[in-house]
């Protein structure tokens, strides 16, 4: 049987086998991982998620998963039917996206079997797998010996929870090797065994003694764990690893917008076993997380050629390596000044670090992160937790909760230096900062996605021609472009002063009044809901609440009355193009949206260092002393209008533009506003349709914290 991929099977092979009805039972995740014939998509998982605490399901829970996992039933009738509901998945998910990722796979494992298995499968083959084949299928993976069985919840009795495993799974081997004669493998030799991660699943101690077989007769039948498969050979990007530069790949589709490029760069897993491991993970991550910042300051005041350059530099469990990535994104027209600019940002960063500035400050800002996620260990689901303690398993590293990878993380933080951080952020950068040098590590793969045509100014398409030549000449053309080191940037600790704040209160003497006409009642408390409501002497409402869902994490959220609604005929898309705000310290993330009904401003936060407080100045300063940029303006309207032109290659967005425009007979402000409409804006007609709505008799404002708010 030719199976191209052992995770095909295991999806169609999940759908396939008999279900169990759903019970309700206690709350914890079972789940089992199943090895197959390599680390990418080993792993099938059957969940089983119990609901609630009445009474102990637990022995329920497994012994439906056993059934399922190991004693499944192949009524023709099931496969049937399973195999059309694959391949209407299948067909689902074929987009426009889900090519892109399977050209990325394909070309950043061109070298070994990676390239070829993908999440679904192959069509032709779903539709010639009979019972028969799925069932050879399911003997030679689908075993005890084979899978690691992971609990992770609320779980009181682990001696309990032992015993019910041994007596579910302690006999499953001998069960089935009972049914079948035993008979020479079929599927090459066997080598030594390998000891589960999970032992008690394969103990035959069980107290219901449902076999007359001897102990060591039931080793004897017992299969092993397969500890020989065809291995998955990598050609890491290592110096004098590889001497075989791949020439860029181009993958031209007529549904693609936009240009992009994938610049990738394979490793071996380096395991996070010691204090010196988590010390060079530490290293890397403030290393990396400078060149984002850095991109956005310094291109923020232009109209930067690119639309995002994004370096992700990742383990992969599945696919058994480390992967760093650069990614580009541009409009077509302007492909090659974006990778000048990103290959140049990254070389200036690689040449000269970071600075003191932004080691200091990242590193506060990565361990503020960390802290934050201890302070959360009891609010983390335990399909969080499972996937986490899986993905560090398969990857080898050390397996550490919330808490104590905080206290590691402080323990190593101030031990490091700014040239270690950056001896050791500059190995990362070198297969693109290096690029086209003998002495180089050769990038994995660089992979380029573009449309077939592309819009052509004044009307019409053209078709969109790109060479592999073109994009090396690009690439090391950036490289060439003269650099300087990053200046030391000042970072302000607060956005209004002291004495700023103090003159303001004296100005316009805040303060609350009562909620509503005719009552004497300041703070209006609903018991049900736990909100309190209050009013400002402006008129703007404010509503909050104390929570415990996120512990030391508070969301601010402004309502703006009108929205797209409120646009006049002559101003259409006027609300919907606002400008970009950007927020990094304090570790605020801001964001502001646009809706038919609403302006939305939101502001997320910690409750330390003041960060509240932060977050309010933020506020204060967009609605006091907001700044309208031409270059950010025009930067919007080209992104609304490659995004307009984008809707006609996209079956959804396509079908429910037009659906929306035959119900409203051609309203833009409950639709994407046109080009032309956007050609007709201007930057004061925006700010005027923006601002225009933020008046305090329009404005709601609510609170969300963990805590005490001892201000209100």
């Amino acid at each position: 049987m030719n199976v191209s991929s052992a995770r095909e099977m295991n999806d169609s092979l999940a759908a396939i086998t008999q279900r169990q009805p759903q019970r309700t039972c206690g709350c914890v995740g079972i789940f089992f991982q199943l090895f197959d014939r390599n680390r990418r998509f080993a792993k099938k998982l059957f969940p089983k998620k119990l609901l609630s605490l009445e009474g102990d399901c637990l022995p329920v829970v497994l012994d439906a998963l056993n059934e399922i996992a190991f004693h499944p039933k192949f009524l023709a009738s099931r496969v049937e039917k399973e195999r059309r509901a694959i391949l209407s998945e299948l067909q689902m998910m074929n987009t426009i996206e889900y090519r892109v990722d399977c050209q990325l796979l394909q070309h950043l494992h061109s070298e070994n079997k990676l390239s070829k298995r993908f999440p679904i499968g192959l069509e032709e083959q779903i539709k010639k797998w009979d019972a028969d084949k799925i069932r050879k299928f399911h003997e030679r993976w689908y075993f005890p010996a084979n899978a690691t069985l992971y609990i992770v919840g609320d779980i009181d009795n682990i001696p309990q929870t032992i015993y019910h495993i041994e007596d579910v799974f302690g006999q499953t081997e001998m069960d089935n090797e009972s049914n079948s004669a035993p008979s020479p493998s079929a599927f090459g030799a066997m080598a030594s065994f390998l000891v589960p991660k999970l032992t008690v699943g394969l103990s035959s101690s069980s107290t219901h003694d449902r076999s007359s077989l001897s102990l060591d007769q039931s080793k004897a039948l017992w299969k092993e764990r397969h500890a020989v498969r065809p291995p998955v050979q990598h050609n890491w990007s290592l110096p004098g690893h590889n001497n075989d530069a791949k020439t860029p790949q181009i993958f031209q589709h007529e549904l693609l917008q936009n240009f992009s490029i994938n610049v990738f760069c394979k490793i071996p897993v380096n395991k996070v076993r010691t204090y010196g491991d988590l010390r060079n993970v530490l290293m890397k991550r403030i290393f990396l997380s400078a060149l984002h910042f850095r991109i956005n300051t310094r291109y923020k005041s232009s109209n930067p050629p690119f639309t995002s350059v994004e370096l992700d530099h990742s383990d992969s469990g599945r696919e058994g390596c480390t992967v760093t990535t650069l990614t580009v994104t541009a409009e077509p027209k302007s492909w090659q000044n974006a990778i000048k600019v990103a290959v140049q940002e990254v070389r200036r960063l690689k040449e000269f670090g970071v600075t003191n500035g932004e080691l200091a400050r990242y590193t506060d800002a990565l361990l503020k992160d960390s802290e934050q996620l201890a302070a959360m260990i009891d609010n983390v689901s335990s399909v969080d937790n499972l996937d986490f303690v899986m993905e560090s398993d398969a990857l080898g590293h050390t397996v550490l909760d919330q808490s104590q990878g905080h206290e590691s993380l402080l323990s190593v933080a101030g031990t490091i230096t700014l040239e270690e951080v950056n001896a050791t952020g500059a190995e990362v950068l070198e297969y693109i900062s290096d690029f086209g040098k003998p002495s180089a590590p050769l990038p994995a793969a660089i992979v380029v996605c573009v449309p077939t045509r592309v819009h052509v100014e004044g009307g019409g398409e053209d078709e969109f021609k790109i060479s592999p030549e073109e994009i090396t000449t690009a690439i090391k053309s950036g490289l060439k472009e003269p650099i300087e080191p990053e200046p030391e940037l000042e970072v302000p600790t607060e956005l209004i002063t002291s004495d700023q704040l103090e003159e303001l209160r004296l100005k316009r003497c805040p303060s609350f009044v009562p909620v509503e006409m005719n009552s004497n009642i300041t703070k209006s408390y609903d018991n049900e809901t736990g909100i309190v409501q209050r009013r400002l002497s402006n008129g703007i409402p404010i509503n909050y609440k104390i929570t415990k869902n996120e512990a030391n994490c508070g969301v601010m959220r402004l309502i703006v009355g009108g929205g797209r609604a409120a646009e006049s005929s002559d101003e259409k898309g006027s609300v919907i193009v606002d400008v970009e705000l950007f927020c990094v310290n304090h570790l605020i993330n801001c964001s502001l949206e646009s809706t038919e009904e609403f302006i939305c401003m939101e502001f997320r936060f910690t409750l330390r260092d003041n960060a509240m407080r932060a977050a309010f100045q933020l506020l204060h300063m967009v609605l006091e002393h907001s700044v309208w940029s031409d270059d950010a303006f025009d930067r919007a309207k080209q992104l609304y209008m490659s995004y307009y032109r984008s809707i006609p290659k996209s079956l959804e967005r396509s079908t429910a533009h037009k659906l929306m425009l035959a119900m409203l007979n051609g309203d833009e402000r409950f639709v994407e506003p046109t080009p032309h409409s956007l050609q007709n804006l201007t930057l004061e007609s925006v700010r005027a349709a923006v601002m225009d709505q933020f008046v305090t008799d329009n404005m709601e404002g609510s609170l969300g914290v963990t805590g005490k708010v001892a201000a209100m």
